[in-house]
């Protein structure tokens, strides 16, 4: 079997419905696994663009909503790409917003993560891949708990390499720069705003969600069979200026 081919593995992606998910789902169908798509709404377009697969609904609103998801079949991939955002002044966030933001972006993601190490851990091998930020290294600005999610995201791939690398399991983080997705839509509208972020990644284009889904197949596939513990900037060179 080639170093990158997920042929015979079966993987699942959370927030598999749009954008940065289902191109991940997409991505990992065609380099040879097979797919569960997850998303709080039905995955059918991304199900018609893989050509194959199934869909799950998982709503993280509960963060253990996939606790029972790995004992009744083998997943050899876990991608947590599943993640909300609420924006305010960090002066008047409220209570509500900060628990929802970090039920779905930490708390989920790292009962999900528990829920699959307990089934892979006993066969020895196992990838997770997470979805972490630029907002893993920066502050932000008025996404207070997203900022705190997604550093705990960050922290938490460490966390889970050291305690599962030695089991046969790798944890690894991709931290997405500036994508062209449903939820950039609006800077990549504003003239302004678009050009103050292209001038500042070296690379001088928007990210897209393909290179992202690249990335989580390099890091599911053999190929990366030694790297644990990391979070790879996918941004263009963002975080290097």
């Amino acid at each position: 079997m080639s170093a990158f081919s997920l042929e015979g593995r079966t993987a699942l992606v959370t927030g598999a419905n749009t954008g940065i998910g289902q191109a991940i789902a997409v991505a990992m169908a065609q380099a040879g696994a097979d797919v569960i798509a997850s998303g709080r709404r039905d995955c059918d377009e991304t199900l018609e663009m893989m050509g194959s697969g199934r869909s799950l609904r998982l709503d993280f609103a509960d963060p253990m909503a996939a606790r029972d998801v790995f004992a009744d079949q083998r997943i050899d991939i876990l991608v947590n790409n599943a993640g909300i955002i609420r924006r305010d002044d960090a002066v008047d966030f409220s209570e509500a917003d900060w628990d929802a933001v970090m039920d779905v972006n930490l708390k989920a993601l790292f009962f999900t993560c528990q829920a699959f190490a307990k089934a892979a851990l006993p066969r020895g091998r196992g990838k997770i891949v997470n979805i972490a930020s630029l907002l893993s290294f920066q502050g932000g600005i008025r996404v207070p708990s997203y900022t705190a999610s997604k550093h705990g995201v960050a922290g938490l791939t460490k966390l889970m390499a050291n305690e599962w690398a030695a089991k046969g399991l790798t944890v690894n983080a991709i931290a997405p720069g500036y994508i062209e997705t449903n939820n950039t839509e609006a800077l990549r509208a504003d003239p302004d705003r678009s050009k103050a972020i292209l001038d500042r990644i070296p690379a001088g284009r928007w990210g897209r969600p393909e290179d992202i889904a690249q990335t989580a197949v390099f890091l599911a596939a053999p190929a990366s069979d030694y790297i644990n513990g990391a979070v790879l900037n996918v941004d263009g060179g963002w975080l290097a200026r």
